[in-house]
Parts: C-alpha cells; sequence; structure tokens
C-alpha cells in the first residue's frame, strides 16, 4: 500500500485471505514507529481509499493509537506500534495466507 509508505509506516505487508477465511478477503498490516505516526498512516490509506470511491464500514483504534484496524468489508488494515503487533501476532495466525508481493 503505497499509502502507508508514504507516510513511513514500516514491515508492510499484504495477506490474501481468500484460501483461509471469509472474514475478509485481503489483511494489509504494518507498524508505525509512534501513535501520532499510526494515526497518519491510518488516515492517509483512509483518504487515499476515498478517492478512489472506498469509504471504511468501521475505523476502530484511533484515540489510543496502538493498533489502528479500518474495515472496508473485503479488506482490513491493521496499522500497529512494534508492541502491539508483536503482542497480538496476526503475521503469526494468518501466517497460512498468502502474501500479495508489492510492487
Amino acid at each position: 500500500m503505497r499509502a502507508a509508505e508514504s507516510k513511513k509506516a514500516t514491515a508492510i505487508r499484504v495477506l490474501d485471505l481468500r484460501e483461509v477465511t471469509t472474514m475478509a478477503d485481503f489483511f494489509v498490516i504494518c507498524t508505525g514507529a509512534n501513535p501520532r505516526q499510526i494515526q497518519t498512516v491510518a488516515e492517509e490509506i483512509g483518504a487515499q481509499l476515498a478517492k478512489q470511491g472506498e469509504h471504511a464500514l468501521s475505523v476502530e483504534g484511533m484515540r489510543s493509537a496502538e493498533w489502528v484496524l479500518l474495515d472496508y468489508g473485503d479488506l482490513v488494515v491493521h496499522v500497529f506500534s512494534e508492541a502491539a503487533r508483536a503482542y497480538y501476532g496476526l503475521d503469526r495466525l494468518w501466517r497460512h495466507a498468502r502474501e500479495v508481493p508489492l510492487p
């Protein structure tokens, strides 16, 4: 996701979940260095998707900014602090999902 990359998010991964679950088709998982950066990354992703006519069904965690979740239905974006990403372990939990290479 170029929007996350443009705001200096790190460890960006896109996971294709279609063969693993019906919860969502894709997860985007990335990390921000501090709460303000996490909020900025989430806001930029939301702004870029809104330009394409996509609007979040739900946004959670913007206030604490340890784990911001942007739910677009088939696409779910997770912007984590390093500590929250390690604690919740989504990378490990969804390890059977196919990773989509970023161009």
